[in-house]
């Protein structure tokens, strides 16, 4: 009687570890196959009858074995479990992911658990991994992160010409005005003006100024280096901060910007309509103590540049 219970208790535990909804793999310290349950079977394409006793790196040359070898040494060494997560590593098994919920993974997500198996005198000699599918917690945390990058995006950028808005723009120069203090390195500061943008508006309509501003921007993507940070200041304002750069630098830069404006040909309704900028250069000097001063003498040198008769650059003596 005992031992028909024990054969039923045996019976009813294989059945378990062919049927969960887990992967359960047996290697020895060799790295052969011992025990491959249903699971494995299923997404694996390979049936435990033909994989035993082989080498698990040899029949799945996606796992790197230097990478396992380590894993499987902490847990021998130490007798005790190691883990591994999708964030640290996607897949232990490149399996394809079959689940509807989550259709746009290509491969299935794992976590896996390294457990060893000792014999009866507590010697490791055969190691476990389980293999959880978390395919859906991985593509859902995925969207989440997305999404918040995707906002996080939305709250720096203008809607209209997609470079930094006001906010987070100030926020750049002012951790690029602490850089200077740190460094000492030079760093100068744009500020450009489209020249009787109202007329334009007025004359065109404000959709066709929305253009305007949207090829200004443009411009200074052009004209600017990957380092460099521009933003729109406000209405047909706009401004960019030019990282490591002198004040005669600045003015190549200024001059390149203006240049390429007043060359685009904007049309209206077949007619031909050219715009011009303005444009205040400032550089850090001793007598700037904050960001806001630079900005103001930004300011002040775009100020000049108008009252000079416009489509030009100026620059304040501070």
């Amino acid at each position: 009687m005992s031992t028909s219970i024990e054969l039923k208790d045996i019976h009813w535990l294989i059945d378990m570890v062919q049927n969960i909804d887990i992967g359960l793999v047996v290697i020895d310290l060799n790295m052969n196959v011992k025990v491959w349950n249903g699971f494995m079977e299923n997404h694996s394409g390979l049936l435990a009858a033909h994989i035993m006793d082989r080498k698990l790196t040899e029949l799945f040359d996606d796992i790197p074995e230097v990478w396992l070898q380590q894993k499987m040494n902490s847990v021998y060494l130490l007798k005790n479990k190691a883990f591994t997560t999708w964030e640290q590593r996607p897949f232990l098994f490149k399996f394809k992911s079959y689940r509807p919920i989550t259709s746009s993974a290509e491969f299935m997500y794992q976590n896996v658990t390294f457990l060893p198996l000792t014999d009866i005198v507590g010697n490791v000699t055969q190691i476990c991994m389980i293999i959880y599918d978390v395919t859906d917690v991985a593509i859902n945390k995925k969207a989440f992160q997305q999404a918040n990058t995707q906002l996080k995006h939305l709250s720096h950028t203008d809607t209209l010409t997609q470079l930094n808005n006001q906010g987070y723009w100030r926020e750049c120069c002012f951790r690029e005005y602490k850089r200077h203090t740190r460094t000492q390195q030079p760093s100068a500061l744009i500020m450009l003006d489209i020249d009787f943008f109202k007329k334009v508006n007025d004359t065109y309509g404000h959709p066709f100024g929305d253009e305007v501003i949207r090829e200004v921007a443009n411009c200074l993507r052009k004209n600017m280096r990957e380092t460099d940070i521009a933003g729109r200041y406000g209405g047909e304002e706009f401004t960019l901060i030019l990282v490591d750069t002198d004040l005669k630098s600045a003015r190549l830069v200024a001059e390149r910007i203006r240049l390429a404006i007043e060359k685009f040909d904007f049309y209206y309704q077949g007619e031909l309509v050219k715009v011009t900028v303005s444009l205040g250069i400032s550089h850090i000097t001793g007598n700037i103590p904050d960001y806001e001063t630079w900005l103001k003498t930004a300011d002040l040198g775009l100020y000049i540049a108008k009252n000079s008769g416009r489509n030009q650059i100026g620059v304040s003596d501070h």
